[in-house]
């Protein structure tokens, strides 16, 4: 009796008593909630996530395990968008992300669709992620980085602060965004983007090199780069160019992307130098 007792002092010690929490909302025994925090229906957060002062969550949400929401972050609120007419459309939250002060981030427009967000992410203060949003694992996006509807940030991608991202623009993996551009078509994969107008300025290598790639998978990149960004070459000529590379995923990757890029409903790609 008594350990019972022990436990449910614990678990309520883990709520601060001027949270304001829906019955419907489902918290694993083990979430932490600050003070004047509100946490509405439909809301489902999973165990040893951490939601700050005065966090606001709204359903349906789903938030998986060891997540830490800082104070004054808005999620699952419905999407700006002028179509919207009330559809029980969703946000889903992975696992290990650290949502810092006064991040948002939308519900996705129609029924059934959802803003999504991996793991081990790290949104810094004051980011906004639209309706229908995909942000993959390991991304690191800074301070007032606006994303519009339909962005997909690939993993591991590293986006600068103070900058906006053009409805529907994808951004690669691995790539890394300089700090106040304007980012208004694909940014390929492993590339450096920078400027505003934006522009291919190099690979990058740096985060190449943190991300474990070998010697080897580096070199066949450069050479990817030179054909595309520095050469005389067409676009399509440079793209054959890649194919005649050593097969390695990333060059895989690499070309998959850049030829997607060119389809009906995409922004089409961020220039380099050569154009």
């Amino acid at each position: 009796m008594l350990d019972s007792v022990l436990r449910i002092k614990k678990l309520v010690t883990l709520i601060h008593p001027t949270a304001v929490i829906h019955p419907g909302a489902q918290l694993h025994p083990t979430v932490k909630i600050g003070a004047y925090a509100v946490i509405g229906n439909n809301v489902k957060v999973g165990p040893e996530t951490t939601i700050g002062a005065h966090v606001v969550l709204e359903g349906p949400t789903e938030i998986g395990a060891r997540n830490n929401i800082f104070p004054g972050a808005v999620i699952g609120l419905e999407p700006q968008d002028l179509k919207y007419e009330g559809a029980p459309s969703w946000v889903r939250i992975g696992d290990n992300n650290k949502i810092r002060e006064y991040v948002t981030i939308n519900r996705a427009t129609a029924a059934g669709e959802a803003t999504l967000i991996g793991n081990n992410n790290l949104l810094m203060a004051y980011v906004h992620v639209a309706h229908n949003c995909l942000i993959e694992d390991s991304v690191v996006i800074a301070n007032a980085v606006a994303l519009a509807g339909h962005v997909h940030i690939e993993s591991k991608a590293v986006i600068g602060g103070v900058l906006g991202i053009h409805q529907f623009v994808h951004i690669g993996r691995l790539a890394m965004v300089g700090g106040m551009s304007r980012i208004d078509r694909d940014v390929p994969p492993y590339m450096l983007v920078e400027g505003n107008p934006a522009r291919v300025r190099s690979l990058n290598q740096i985060g190449l090199k943190r991300a474990g790639f070998t010697t080897a998978q580096v070199g066949q990149l450069k050479k990817a780069f030179r054909a595309l960004y520095r050469s005389e070459q067409s676009f399509h000529q440079a793209l054959e160019e890649l194919q005649l590379l050593p097969d390695s995923e990333p060059i895989q990757h690499l070309g998959q992307f850049l030829q997607q890029s060119q389809l009906k409903g995409r922004r089409g790609l961020i220039p380099g130098r050569r154009n």
